[in-house]
């Protein structure tokens, strides 16, 4: 079977940092913090009160209000990135043959706030099965490739991936595999996630993964740093177009990268824990590299996971030291969730947003709040410290790893 070339074609993004992805851009490159006090809920009790929320974000400004209620928040932030790449992407969708279009999208939880807010109303009340009818199709996490399918009556391939914080890489790899085999012509993929709610931080302060910076928010997400104290909560939805080569060369698309490669691994070690020498962040790195027929040399940037974690943060660096030797320290990586925070199952996305504009424009985002080295990370790695750098990237790396021991990686490549 011959394997068909993939590029990408759209872009859209909804992120703490900026509401479309010229917005996006500009915040990573100009190293903005997203992180700042919850204004959803009253979090005054909890351990974590900050969080990066979106910023002037109104939802009824892209979906009507009657339609928009029918949708969990995750969904209403599919609907608005997925719109905003389908646009950029100038697709003619009258003139598609929509039986060869599809949808994969990433979440890692879903619909969250709905299941939270449909659990409180019954408890609060006498006992009365009381429930929204859109309780279900709101909460399932299928339910916003589903939506978007259905707004632009794409009938090709379609569902969800669920692998925690790599969901939406692996939805991308999907995606990429489908149109590699002569599935189909075009797809839609991405991440959405909206978990900046009473059972999401309260939960995940209960696995005392958060930060609790709460004295200084906007420097809370400090990956490599020595005094990290864990991840800050992210939300928002990260949309690719994804196109085969000769579909999109015929049409006159702009082309923004090729998809060289997606690479997969499991840690097979503990439910929340990465490998503590970085076995699996090695792995999927390597698969990934096997992939698309490339060598490490070939790499110039990597988006690493870079969670801020304790543990997370030492594996990663010292499996890329593991994997690409000498040539590592000729590497630009990052991690844009000091700035952005950790958009779980959306992650993936938009991180690989960044690294497609990262070839496109030549500047790698910086990683920001950056003030001590720690002792166990390599500190001859240019993480790109707080200023991001003008450098040519012909190939970067999106890596993005999950609780359960899920690891994706994506390789994009200037095109030839």
């Amino acid at each position: 079977m011959e394997i068909k070339r993939v590029v990408v074609t759209g872009l859209g993004a909804l992120t703490p940092i900026g509401n479309n992805v010229e917005q996006y851009w500009n915040g990573l490159i100009n190293g903005v913090s997203g992180a700042a006090p919850i204004t959803y809920f009253d979090a005054s009790k909890f351990k974590t009160r900050f969080a990066c929320e979106l910023k002037n974000f109104d939802v009824t400004q892209f979906i009507d209000r009657k339609e928009a209620r029918k949708m969990d928040r995750f969904t209403q932030y599919a609907m608005v990135a997925s719109d905003e790449a389908i646009l950029d992407s100038n697709l003619n969708i009258e003139n598609l043959d929509k039986d060869r279009v599809g949808v994969i999208w990433g979440a890692g939880i879903g619909g969250l706030e709905t299941f939270q807010n449909e659990v409180l109303n019954y408890a609060s009340g006498d006992g009365t099965p009381r429930f929204n009818p859109f309780f279900i199709p709101k909460m399932i996490a299928d339910i916003a490739p589903g939506q978007i399918s259905i707004k632009y009556g794409f009938r090709g391939p379609n569902f969800a991936t669920v692998s925690a914080c790599a969901s939406s890489s692996n939805a991308i790899i999907d995606a990429l595999n489908y149109i590699r085999l002569g599935y189909a012509d075009v797809m839609v993929s991405g991440g959405s996630e909206a978990t900046i709610t009473i059972a999401g931080i309260g939960g995940f302060n209960a696995l005392q993964a958060l930060s609790t910076r709460n004295d200084d928010p906007a420097t809370a997400s400090r990956p490599f740093d020595k005094d990290r104290d864990g991840f800050v909560s992210g939300e928002g939805a990260g949309a690719l177009i994804l196109e085969e080569y000769e579909h999109a060369k015929a049409r006159g698309a702009k082309i923004y990268a090729e998809i060289a490669g997606g690479g997969l691994s499991a840690d097979a070690y503990h439910i929340t824990a990465p490998h503590p020498d970085g076995l699996g962040a090695r792995n999927v790195m390597l698969n990934c590299l096997k992939d698309a027929g490339l060598k490490p040399e070939d790499v110039d940037a990597i988006n690493m996971h870079g969670t801020s974690t304790p543990l997370g943060d030492i594996a990663e660096s010292k499996a890329i030291i593991e994997v690409f030797g000498e040539h590592a320290y000729k590497l630009n990586i990052n991690s844009t969730k000091s700035m952005t925070g950790h958009l779980l199952g959306a992650a993936g996305a938009v991180e690989a947003i960044a690294s497609i504009l990262a070839i496109k424009n030549g500047i790698v985002p910086p990683t920001i709040n950056h003030f001590t080295d720690d002792d166990q990370i390599d500190s001859k790695l240019n993480f790109t410290f707080n200023k991001a750098q003008k450098r040519t990237v012909n190939v970067a790396m999106s890596n993005t790893f999950g609780f359960g021991g899920h690891n994706a990686c994506v390789l994009f490549k200037k095109l030839d």
